[in-house]
């Protein structure tokens, strides 16, 4: 399952999110994790050191590996320099299994080992103070966009990805490209204001979204999150003294998360696994090629110098039986 954790700045969003991957792992799921927010936290997160989060490989500086793979035998695409973020797959594309070994993974992902399990873990990299002026953070995460368009997972199967704070993933169609959001909301106004433009944008597009409230105190934060967001309120988390002592560099053993939590966290699994059997992979490839008609015809054709609408493979449907046949590794 393809999962997306989202939220406004300091919502608790990263945490929670790398609560959730330490949860999949304890209990042997096999994940890989993206770092796609505009601050780069997750790694610290995991229990990486500054040093070995900053030295994870970025996905942007690797996109022209990503396309030159990706495009693989598609007569469609012309060569990997007229993909853009959105270009979907066809016959002859190669397809993204979270199981496999093969070069993106190898150039961009790195190995994470837990305490009870390891997970892939993959960053779109920093916007530094070099790109201002010059660079916008889509172009960053279109190498997450790009990889998801081409990605088939299957049951027990799960990419988790930290999205940017606030509702920037809606400058292109990235956030229809998960069987579930998990917007993690605090009982405030402001906490609640992400959430009413998720629900407004993605209402035309049948996104699966559901809130996790964080920082809730009592009866009272409970009651203002019920009236707000009415039944999307999925489960709540409070107060933790593991992710206390976490955030000061002195994790316990993840076996010692408080126990409501751990039952909020299995809540949230539960919930995107239920998504698999309502999976609809011909509306998720229409959705697919919608975005990326757009973004052709709005800058992508101008950039490319190229007719993007003919990337279009009109037989295609990604799904599980797309990727038997999907182009094979390189030697």
């Amino acid at each position: 399952m393809k999962i997306a954790f989202v939220g406004k700045g300091g919502s608790g969003k990263t945490t929670l999110s790398s609560l959730f991957i330490r949860h999949l792992a304890a209990q042997q799921a096999d994940v890989v994790a993206v770092d796609a927010d505009i601050n780069q936290h997750l790694g610290t997160a995991l229990g990486l050191d500054e040093q070995e989060a900053a030295a994870l490989p970025a996905m942007g500086a690797h996109l022209p590996l990503i396309k030159e793979y990706l495009r693989g035998t598609n007569p469609r695409i012309a060569s990997a320099e007229t993909m853009i973020k959105t270009t979907p797959p066809g016959e002859g594309s190669r397809l993204l299994r979270v199981r496999e070994e093969n070069p993106v993974y190898e150039s961009c992902a790195r190995t994470v080992r837990l305490e009870d399990g390891r997970i892939r873990l993959m960053a779109t990299g920093p916007f530094t103070e070099s790109d201002l002026g010059v660079a916008c953070y889509h172009s960053k995460v279109g190498a997450v966009e790009l990889c998801l368009n081409h990605l088939v997972d299957g049951p027990d199967e799960y990419v988790v990805v930290d999205m940017t704070a606030g509702s920037d993933s809606f400058a292109s169609g990235m956030f229809t490209r998960f069987d579930m959001t998990f917007l993690v909301a605090e009982p405030t106004r402001k906490g609640v204001s992400v959430y009413r433009q998720y629900k407004e944008y993605a209402r035309d597009f049948g996104v699966a979204l559901r809130v996790v409230g964080n920082k809730v105190q009592g009866p009272d934060d409970l009651e203002f999150l019920r009236d707000e967001v009415g039944d999307d309120l999925l489960v709540t988390v409070g107060h933790s003294d593991w992710v206390r002592s976490m955030e000061k560099g002195r994790p316990p053993l993840f076996a010692q998360l408080e126990e409501a939590n751990r039952a909020a966290l299995d809540t949230l699994r539960q919930a995107a696994d239920a998504t698999y059997a309502r999976r609809d992979w011909a509306r998720y490839t229409r959705q697919m090629v919608h975005f990326h008609l757009k973004n052709a015809e709005s800058w992508g054709n101008a950039k490319t110098g190229a007719d993007l609408a003919a990337q279009v493979d009109p037989d295609f449907v990604l799904g599980e039986q797309a990727a038997r046949f999907s182009a094979p590794q390189p030697a």
